[in-house]
């Protein structure tokens, strides 16, 4: 099976915040920020699988802070796990002070996709190698939240979730 480090899947797309696209304080909407979230990791989640990739849950999102009207947003996706034919994403949304240019993270999320090939059904896809200190906490994390995912959907019994159930013993 081929093994793959997740920069290969980096995703980095910058965009600036348009006037309709706010909402009426000024500030980007959530929708907005969420599907251009999931361009950046439907793209990366494609460069690891090389297959079509579709989006099968938004499993987090976390709106940190506002993102002002004006603003040049970067989001940077990478896929953190992959199982057999899905694969956990994440995307930090990174900021610019159109004044100062200092850069602050104001948002994060993750992603699972699932590769499948033309006729929809799914495709195993090679594994991941994390590298960075960031990369393995980000890769032991998927599997406790891909446990708590399918408990929460009736796919799997909480005694079987062993990820899940070490945090507590």
């Amino acid at each position: 099976m081929l093994v793959k480090s997740p920069k290969e899947s980096l995703t980095i797309l910058t965009d600036v915040v348009l006037p309709g696209e706010t909402n009426p304080l000024g500030n980007l909407f959530g929708g907005e920020l969420l599907a251009r979230m999931d361009r950046a990791c439907s793209i990366a989640a494609r460069r690891h699988s090389r297959q079509i990739a579709v989006t099968a849950t938004v499993n987090h999102v976390a709106f940190t802070k506002a993102i002002k009207l004006g603003s040049v947003v970067t989001i940077e996706a990478k896929v953190s796990r992959a199982f057999k034919s899905s694969m956990e994403v994440y995307a930090d949304v990174w900021v610019e002070d159109r004044e100062t240019q200092e850069i602050t993270k104001v948002n994060e999320g993750i992603y699972t996709f699932v590769a499948v090939d033309k006729s929809g059904t799914p495709v195993e896809i090679p594994q991941i190698k994390p590298e960075t200190d960031l990369e393995i906490a980000r890769y032991d994390g998927a599997l406790r939240r891909k446990q708590l995912s399918l408990i929460l959907s009736g796919k799997m019994n909480p005694q079987d979730a062993t990820e899940l159930k070490a945090l507590f013993t």
